[in-house]
């Protein structure tokens, strides 16, 4: 770890768990026995949640999001609210707060009302064991991964509850299109995880970041594949467009969503933003070398560069929503089982293997860089065979507008060109 990380002065912005370790200690002084405790936690909730994630889903994960959508689509997006629309987030939140939260007479209120604060809570639950910084994390437990998969797949409970407590079958519709999806896409998501947990001999995610900084790689080059896979998985889970197929209002009205309004509504908008940020910063953590950057985070702070990272995956989903068509939901459940599985398991064999081979070299820095080129290479090759055996010939694919006389339904391909 570099040198630097380890000092002592509460205003080096660039570790600001100096400033936090005064406040506990001054306070520790002062108050009774334990509250200290609660005032971590506390300190905590407020530096990740309420400075960190609250902002980000307001200016990135709304304003930011709808702006470069609204670029994609070539129009304006928000731009009346405030100078270049900036405020239009808070008028949204404004305006939800203000709406009527209905709820319909034959359905199970109870359940209906407790659903939204079980789908919130997980979403602060999660950043406790992300590595904002060398020392900026609240828990760094050994097993912190399988915690972050524990924790994310409880959401899927609370969109279940709101589906069939609202008394409706096309609520229940999507909350069983949700667990579906789930269950499908967390086969593959795991395989791929595994992977970088076989090369990287840890659980826990600080030490994975450790890993990628003492190696000077990123774990995304040395398994390119394991992260296009969690990034299509965490899509399907996340129900991010183009596999939001849950809750499209061009499927089944809004799915699980239906009978919700107002601030209710919005508490699982704006968490659906929470958990997409959660994503990117795990997936900064594992596969793109957290709050390290080469050397660089000797003169930047590491979190900079961490939210950084956090951001620029988030703008992957942006650009997957605003450019990819929409997925039916037998394509989305067979992409699931015929191609990303077998793909995540091919994989895993390749790691397995490459780590057997690395174990005998000593473990040579050397032999990463040449797994990093080989895996690069036989990842494409991998996609490629695999999508031609399941019957993918991009020569049917067609390349121009087809000019009919009449206008009709399906045209054959080859018809009229």
């Amino acid at each position: 770890m570099t040198t630097f990380l380890a000092t002592d002065n509460w205003y080096d912005l660039r570790d600001l768990a100096n400033l936090s370790r005064e406040i506990l200690e001054a306070a520790d002084k002062i108050l009774p026995f334990g509250v200290v405790y609660v005032l971590a936690a506390v300190i905590g909730f407020v530096a990740s949640f309420l400075i960190f994630v609250l902002p980000s889903q307001l200016f990135v994960g709304v304003y930011g999001e709808r702006k470069l959508i609204g670029r994609i689509q070539s129009r304006y997006g928000p731009n009346r609210v405030g100078p270049f629309g900036l405020l239009q987030p808070i008028a949204d939140a404004i305006k939800l707060m203000q709406k009527e939260a209905l709820t319909p007479t034959r359905s199970d209120r109870l359940v209906m009302y407790v659903a939204p604060i079980f789908f919130v809570a997980p979403a602060v639950l999660l950043f406790a064991v992300i590595p904002f910084g060398p020392n900026m994390v609240f828990a760094d437990i050994p097993v912190s991964l399988m915690y972050f998969l524990a924790i994310s797949s409880l959401p899927v409970l609370a969109n279940f509850m709101a589906g069939w407590s609202a008394n409706n079958k096309y609520s229940l519709f999507g909350a069983i299109r949700i667990v579906a999806m789930t269950i499908s896409y967390e086969t593959p998501l795991v395989m791929s995880l595994l992977g970088a947990v076989v090369i990287s001999s840890t659980l826990s995610l600080q030490g994975m970041v450790l890993w990628a900084d003492e190696y000077k790689i990123w774990l995304g080059l040395v398994q390119p594949l394991a992260l296009v896979i969690y990034f299509i998985c965490v899509s399907a889970e996340l129900n991010r467009t183009p596999t939001d197929i849950a809750e499209a209002e061009s499927e089944i009205v809004a799915g699980y969503l239906t009978e919700y309004s107002g601030m209710k509504w919005g508490l699982f908008y704006g968490m659906d933003i929470g958990y997409a940020l959660a994503a990117s910063a795990f997936a900064a953590t594992v596969f793109l070398g957290g709050w390290t950057l080469f050397g660089l985070e000797k003169w930047v702070p590491p979190w900079i560069i961490f939210i950084g990272k956090t951001h620029l995956f988030y703008a992957l989903f942006i650009w997957t929503r605003g450019t990819l068509p929409r997925l039916r939901s037998d394509q989305l459940m067979a992409f699931a089982w015929k191609f990303l599985l077998p793909l995540a398991l091919f994989n895993l064999f390749i790691v397995v293997t490459e780590r057997m081979i690395w174990s005998e070299e000593g473990y040579d820095k050397a032999y990463i860089y040449l797994f990093a080129i080989f895996n690069i290479l036989v990842s494409g090759l991998l996609v490629f065979a695999w999508a031609r055996f399941n019957g993918y010939r991009p020569d049917d694919v067609p390349t121009r507008p087809r000019l009919v006389k009449e206008a009709r339904g399906y045209v054959p391909l080859g018809e009229n060109e």
